[in-house]
Formats: C-alpha cells, sequence, structure tokens
C-alpha cells in the first residue's frame, strides 16, 4: 500500500449507494479503485469500511490507509451528481483531518464504474438529462449503430456531430428520421462566378433568324461568352464542361443552327435517352420550326425501323445515342452534317453503353470524312474528372467554366424505406409552402431507383405530384413537365435514369435511393442530380437531402450498402471518364466499324477514346462467323443492326432452332440484363 499512497495524484469520490467510490488517478492513469463506508462518530463522519478492488476481489483495508492515502493526495475531487447531503458528509469527514476538497462535473457513467472522468462545458455530452463524457457517449452511439446496422462512413458523420452539438439524444434521432437541420446539415456548397468579359448580342456574329430569337438577353451567359470568344463562331471543336443550369446547351445551338440557317450543314443534337430526346426535338421545333426542318431519330427505331417522324434530310435531327448510331450501321444518308452535338459526353464513362458512345462518335467521324462534311464537333458536359485528357482525346478545345449560380445546402438523414417516404411528405410540403425573393414556390425533385417506387412514393404525398419516368408516354411526360412549369405540381418523383437531362426548375432534391436500378450512382451522377437543385432565375439557393437507409443494398450484388455509398458521394472526387472495352464491347464496336467502314475498321479503333484490342476482336468476329473477309455476314448484319452482344446472339439463335416462343426468348434476354 504504500508505493500506492506515496503515488497518489487525484483523489475521486462519488456516491454509491450507501457508500462511496473511491478512485485514485494519476497522469491520466487509474491506481487503484475501492468502496468507503463512513461511520458516524461524536467528532463527526469519519472513515468505517473501506475495501479496495483487486481484479474480481474486493479487498479489505484499514481505514486510517484511507486518511494516509487522502493525506498524500494532490487534489480531491467530489462527484457533481452525488447527492448534496453526500457531500456534506464527505466534506465534513474530510475537514476532520484539515483536508479540502473540491465539487467537480464528472461522467455518471464512468462514476458509476469507479472511472473518474472531469468534465468541462467543452467535453460534457447531454444524455438522458445528465452529462456524460466522449468516450461514454461514443460507446452508447456505437450500441444505437450497431443495432441499425450503420456502416463506418455514417459511423464518422454521427461522431463528428456528437463532438460538435454535445447532446447524444439529438444525434441518435437522426437514426430515425429526424430533420433537425443544425444535425442534418453536412455542408454547403457556395455560389461561384468567374469573371468572364461577357458577349453582348450586339457583337454576336450570328444569323439573322438566329440573333432574332436572342432578343430576350442583353448578353450571353459566362459559358456561352467563353466559348464564343475562343472560337466557337469560327467552328472549332469544344468540349464543354460546366455545372447544371450555366447554360451548356445554348452553346451546341449557336454553332448548329447558326450554320444550318447559313447552308453550312445539318445540325445533330445527340442525347443519351428518349425522353431527353423529345424534349429537344419539342424545344426546337417550336424555337426554329418556322425557319428549320426539326426531326428526331431514337434509339426505338433500331428495331422498328419504319421511318415515321424521322427525315434524313431535315436541317435538324434530334437523336439518341442509339438512334443516329442504328442509322449508321444501317447505311442512311443524312446528308451534309455541319455540326455535331454530343449532350453529357461523361457517357463514354459509363459501364454498359460507353463503348457505343465511343464507337458512334468514331463512326461519325468516319461518316463525315467520306461524306466530304466540314463538320464541327461540340461536346456538353457538366462532370468530368479528366476534362482536359478527354479533350485531348476528342481532339477539342476545353472551354471549362467553374460556377454554380446559387448556392447549394446538403444534407443527410437516416430511415428506412418506410420512413422515408413520411419524410419526403415533410420535405415537400416546407419548400411549397415557402416562396423564393423571386416569387416563386420551392419545387422538389424526389430521385429514386425504380418506375414502381415513382409510383409509390408519389401516391402517398400529401401535395400534388406526379411520376415521371421512361415507362410514361410522350404526352404523359409532357403534362408532367408543364404542370411542373406552372407549379401546379409540388413534387415529380423521377427514376435517376432521367436525371441526365430532366429540365425542372426545381429548388430541392431529395435522394429516396443513391442507387440507379441495381447499380449504386457514380460520383459523376450524383453530382448532375444534386445540380438540379436551385435555378438562378427562380430561387435564392438549392437544397438537397440525401435519405440514406443503414445497412441497405437494393441487390445481392451490391458490395457495400447505401450509408457506406452516402458519404463516398458527398466526399468523392470526381471519377476520370474511361471508356473500357471486354471482350464483348470490343466485339460490338468492331463489328459495328467493320460494318460502316469496311476495311477502315481499324482506323475507326485506333481514334477512339478507349483502346481497343481490334487483333483480337477481329479473330472473334471470325469465330463467330459474324465477318466474312471485311464484310458482315447476315448473321453479323443482324447483330450489329439489333446492337446484340455475341452471347445474346447465340441464345437467340438457340432458341430460334428450338422453336421457342418469341415472349419466351425476350423474357430470358431481360433476365440476363438484370443478372
Amino acid at each position: 500500500m504504500s508505493k500506492q499512497v506515496a503515488d497518489v495524484g487525484t483523489l475521486f469520490l462519488h456516491e454509491a449507494g450507501d457508500e462511496y467510490a473511491v478512485v485514485v488517478r494519476r497522469d491520466g492513469d487509474r491506481l487503484l479503485r475501492g468502496r468507503l463506508e463512513l461511520k458516524e462518530t461524536n467528532a463527526g463522519p469519519r472513515p468505517g469500511r473501506f475495501r479496495v478492488k483487486d481484479g474480481d476481489d474486493d479487498v479489505p483495508r484499514r481505514p486510517e490507509q484511507f486518511v494516509e492515502m487522502a493525506r498524500r493526495a494532490s487534489r480531491i475531487r467530489i462527484s457533481e451528481q452525488t447527492s448534496r447531503e453526500g457531500r456534506e458528509e464527505l466534506k465534513a469527514m474530510l475537514e476532520g483531518y484539515q483536508l479540502e476538497a473540491k465539487q467537480v462535473r464528472t461522467c455518471r457513467y464512468c462514476a458509476a464504474k469507479g472511472r473518474y472522468s472531469p468534465l468541462t462545458s467543452e467535453t460534457a455530452i447531454e444524455a438522458d438529462g445528465e452529462f456524460i463524457c466522449p468516450d461514454c457517449a461514443r460507446r452508447e452511439l456505437e450500441r444505437e449503430a450497431n443495432y441499425r446496422g450503420l456502416r463506418s462512413g455514417a459511423r464518422d458523420r454521427l461522431e463528428e456531430l456528437l463532438l460538435e452539438v454535445g447532446d447524444l439524444e439529438r444525434v441518435t434521432n437522426l437514426l430515425s428520421g429526424q430533420l433537425d437541420p443544425e444535425l442534418t446539415k453536412f455542408d454547403e456548397i457556395s455560389a461561384t462566378t468567374d469573371e468572364i468579359d461577357l458577349v453582348s448580342l450586339r457583337e454576336l456574329d450570328v444569323h439573322g433568324e438566329l440573333k432574332s430569337r436572342l432578343e430576350e438577353f442583353d448578353e450571353l451567359l459566362p459559358v456561352q461568352s467563353l466559348s464564343v470568344r475562343n472560337g466557337l463562331l469560327e467552328g472549332r471543336d469544344q468540349l464543354v464542361v460546366s455545372a447544371t443550369a450555366t447554360g451548356k446547351t445554348l452553346v451546341g445551338e449557336l454553332a448548329g443552327i447558326d450554320r444550318a440557317l447559313k447552308g453550312e450543314g445539318k445540325l445533330l443534337f445527340l442525347v443519351p435517352l428518349v425522353a431527353l430526346a423529345n424534349q429537344k426535338y419539342e424545344d426546337f421545333e417550336a424555337d426554329y420550326g418556322d425557319v428549320l426542318d426539326v426531326t428526331i431519330r431514337v434509339g426505338a427505331s433500331r428495331i422498328r425501323d419504319d421511318g415515321n417522324r424521322f427525315d434524313p434530310g431535315a436541317d435538324v435531327i434530334v437523336g439518341t445515342y442509339e438512334g443516329i448510331d442504328h442509322a449508321l450501321r444501317t447505311g442512311k444518308d443524312m446528308g451534309d452534317i455541319g455540326t455535331v452535338v454530343i449532350d453529357e459526353v461523361h457517357n463514354l464513362g459509363a459501364d454498359e453503353r460507353g463503348h457505343r458512345l465511343d464507337g458512334l462518335v468514331s463512326r461519325l467521324k468516319h461518316y463525315s470524312e467520306t461524306n466530304s462534311c466540314d463538320t464541327q464537333w461540340v461536346y456538353l458536359s457538366a462532370t468530368v474528372g479528366n476534362a482536359a485528357d478527354l479533350a485531348g482525346k476528342l481532339g477539342a478545345q476545353l472551354i471549362e467554366f467553374e460556377e454554380r449560380p446559387v448556392p447549394i445546402e446538403r444534407h443527410v438523414t437516416f430511415a428506412d424505406g418506410t420512413e422515408k417516404i413520411d419524410i419526403e411528405n415533410k420535405l415537400v410540403r416546407r419548400a411549397f409552402d415557402s416562396k423564393s425573393s423571386k416569387g416563386y414556390r420551392g419545387q422538389t425533385i424526389v430521385f429514386t431507383n425504380s418506375r414502381r417506387r415513382c409510383h409509390e412514393v408519389s401516391r402517398r404525398l400529401e401535395y400534388d405530384s406526379a411520376p415521371y419516368h421512361a415507362g410514361l408516354d410522350y404526352g404523359q411526360r409532357k403534362r408532367v413537365e408543364r404542370q411542373f412549369g406552372d407549379q401546379d405540381l409540388a413534387a415529380v418523383v423521377t427514376t435517376a435514369a432521367l436525371a441526365a437531362g430532366v429540365d425542372f426548375p426545381a429548388s430541392q432534391v431529395i435522394f429516396d435511393s443513391l442507387a440507379m436500378g441495381i447499380e449504386w450512382l457514380s460520383v459523376q451522377e450524383f453530382e448532375q442530380m444534386l445540380g438540379r437543385a436551385g435555378r438562378p432565375d427562380y430561387h435564392d439557393q438549392g437544397t438537397v437531402y440525401l435519405l440514406v437507409e443503414p445497412d441497405c443494398t437494393y441487390h445481392n450484388s451490391m458490395e457495400a450498402s447505401e450509408d457506406e455509398i452516402a458519404f463516398k458521394l458527398l466526399k468523392g472526387e470526381m471519377e476520370p471518364v474511361v471508356t473500357r472495352y471486354d471482350e464483348a464491347a470490343a466485339v460490338e464496336e468492331t463489328l459495328a466499324n467493320i460494318t460502316v467502314a469496311g476495311r477502315g475498321a481499324k482506323r475507326l479503333n485506333d481514334r477512339m477514346v478507349g483502346e481497343v484490342p481490334t487483333k483480337h476482336a477481329v479473330g472473334k468476329l471470325l469465330e463467330y462467323d459474324f465477318i466474312d473477309g471485311f464484310d458482315p455476314t447476315p448473321l453479323g448484319r443482324a447483330v450489329t443492326e439489333h446492337f446484340l452482344e455475341p452471347s445474346e446472339a447465340f441464345l437467340l439463335l438457340d432458341a430460334i432452332r428450338k422453336g421457342t416462343d418469341p415472349y419466351e426468348i425476350v423474357a430470358e434476354i431481360e433476365l440476363r440484363e438484370e443478372e
């Protein structure tokens, strides 16, 4: 005992029932833990029974040893949680030996377990109306996180909040979908505006018909001005990278419409989705239909090529990537192409269709060269991680404009699938019941991962809303767009697949899920979607909410959980756009290039953004009987015209030979694509 007494630092006393816990600490280490009972004497309270903890045993010690230890202590502290009567009894006992003690606020959880954890205003965490230390608060939070199945990224975030706000209950309430704005707010992306020498409409050297349609503007927006000042109207090929709602689309129009009006070749405006093509077709028809012929070519035409609506001789052709590619693969004559605008060009990095866009660009360039077209190329994207590298591979000048027109607040809360809709209801109501300084109600886009979920969420929202996805017909989608534009709808609920070009002036974006179908969103897709929140002409700021379900996946092939993905997306850096080729992709694009260019196919392969193993692909095409020399066989032509992978072609052939019902064949292919 003498060594322990000689080394005493702080003696801590805490009421524990009818006795007092005793802890001795020095330099952060606990030297002794025990129990003390007091007895009443004529001279006042004095040490009675004293026991010291030794492993699982309580070892009796003489009361005088407690007094000796107290005298050697550099300080004596009594916990604030000790009752007033208990504190008075301890002080009276100590005063009998001319010793003083101070009262300290300490962690009750620690004190009950024989630990001394003094608290300050900076370290105290409120829990159940009391204060505990950060370590105990973390343990309680960890227990709740384990119960909820919360993964690492979300745990780190909750721990940050715990230390920041000092309230355990407020933080754990987040796991039940609470919308405490101080806690849900992850960060704010400030509005930024670069200093750009804007181009006035008067100095814009374009066809009079185009200029007359721009008369509502005194000057171009910054990204448009930057593009024009760097040679857009002199025919320079450009990759234009700028945030959503900064005016990139008009860059393509300025070049393409001007050249079409001047008789310098038609405009091809290409987008990734049928819904976007329909929307853009309507816009061009409304804006320029009186002076230019406008037509549309969408992906559905690749199977039933009935020629409806599509006029290859039109001045403006709006199309999906696959729709125009099908025209090339089937040898359609599209006349003199003056301008090609590829919207959402970051799709070059998409897993499933990146190689098809890569091949399409190469085949279109071959068409332009073969037909002696003086074609200008304009590539548009809001999200590119390796913009300079991609511009070099595309042979285009990079026009990169870092601007966000309005600030965006990003929020995170946690909820399961049933709680999410209740939260969405509150958020949609809150937004729609408010107005911006510009007089517009707050409206919401809810992004989710399936068409079925679109209808479920929309049906259960109290304020007027509508589902919006590629499964709706054209008229239904236009009606939703019109109602939203007229502020008759508080919200639209749409699939992540339509995020690239959904043109709704929303103030708020809610992520009902962080998946697109059965795949997690990429950082590019996530940034594109959240960029829909807030328009400069409508709103003062944008708001984004991620509703995250702990330990959730939407398909057994998903390796991470939604709470892990959430913080990777929020903190993630933009991935580079890279087109990757597996064997099936290399075979498909090489076959398409042979179909279009014959012996020139290798040159088409070589100038593609991704690296295509041409020699290996040609060997497989010969093995599969898809080509004969440098000509596609009838089988190869059918495969390439219908955008089939080799495995799909062989499945079809086998099923046809067996006399399988056509619907069963289609179902089999659909099931394979889901796997």
